[in-house]
């Protein structure tokens, strides 16, 4: 056994310890909403409209399969967030999701009025997390999640964030904000966390980069399908969390007065500020921006794939 792992194990033991010692308040977390129960279908009388039913169902079903199931295929531009909260305090909506390959964090956000919840999945392979363990271990302040030993931090009685690791590869947090009683409803969240995997399908995928330039992130965000948008980033490699193209579809005017024109996908486009933007034949808009040559910038732009059928489905609802 290196030193290392002594340490790792000596700090763990002294963890449940305290636990034990100390065990933390046994109030019970809610139990998710039951899934309602599918209605039974009336029986037919008459066997060949039953069979031509069961004909137009399916075909109705294959043609729109894509559109009205969540998208779990991974892919940068299409990543999968493989945690789900089994239980929120109620008035919560899902407003925002961001993931994205390799050890890029996933990131879900809830919103109350100014109150939120954010769940985050980071990876061990991250240099910056690879040491959870450890630091949950010397933590004084602790809690049990699911069976492990987890840390409360930055508890101000309306904020309270809980760390711990679902496995040996994924590390969490439960961050409650403007809430009262914060430290209690942020492990109530944190109890009711599923491995239960979610999809983002935003409106956008990228082509072509820049030479030097990776797929960093997807995001999709907005308070319902009305004013949702879809947000990528690419980055270089070696500084992941510096994002140098940013690509964005959204409702909203990005703000052209003052700009230079410039064709953009085959059309009139602006350029201003190292962003390009461009009115989609949808109405929405296409900006992309990143200290880049404006001849970059453009390429990007003309390289961006639109998927017309984007699920934004889940936005504005409690839990999906």
């Amino acid at each position: 056994m290196t030193h290392r792992e002594q340490d790792t194990e000596t700090l763990i033991r002294e963890s449940l310890d305290r636990l034990a010692t100390h065990a933390p308040d046994g109030r019970a977390v809610r139990d998710a909403l039951a899934r309602a129960g599918r209605p039974r279908r009336p029986a037919t009388r008459l066997a060949l409209v039953a069979a031509a039913v069961v004909v137009l169902v399916a075909g109705v079903f294959v043609g729109t399969r894509a559109l009205t199931t969540p998208d779990l295929e991974p892919a940068a531009s299409r990543p999968v967030l493989g945690y789900s909260p089994g239980w929120l305090p109620a008035g919560f909506t899902e407003q925002f999701r961001e993931g994205g390959p390799g050890s890029t964090p996933q990131v879900r956000r809830w919103f109350a009025g100014p109150a939120e919840v954010t769940l985050s999945v980071y990876s061990t392979a991250d240099p910056e997390w690879s040491q959870t363990e450890l630091r949950i271990a010397s933590i004084r302040d602790q809690v049990l999640v699911g069976g492990r030993v987890a840390m409360v931090t930055g508890d101000t009685g309306t904020a309270a964030l809980i760390t711990w690791l679902a496995d040996d590869d994924h590390v969490l947090t439960a961050r409650v904000a403007g809430v009262p009683d914060a430290r209690v409803v942020a492990l109530g969240i944190a109890q009711g966390v599923t491995a239960t995997p979610v999809g983002v399908r935003g409106e956008l995928r990228f082509g072509p980069l820049p030479a030097g330039l990776t797929e960093r992130s997807a995001a999709v965000k907005g308070t319902g399908p009305g004013d949702a948008s879809t947000e990528l980033t690419a980055a270089d490699p070696a500084r992941p969390a510096e994002p140098a193209v940013r690509v964005t579809a959204s409702a909203g005017s990005p703000g052209v007065n003052g700009a230079a024109p410039v064709t953009v996908r085959g059309g009139p486009g602006f350029f201003v500020a190292g962003t390009v933007a461009v009115r989609m034949p949808s109405g929405r808009w296409l900006t992309v921006s990143g200290a880049r040559p404006e001849s970059e910038l453009v390429a990007v732009a003309n390289g961006v794939q639109l998927d017309p059928t984007p699920d934004y489905r889940w936005l504005g609802r409690a839990t999906s």
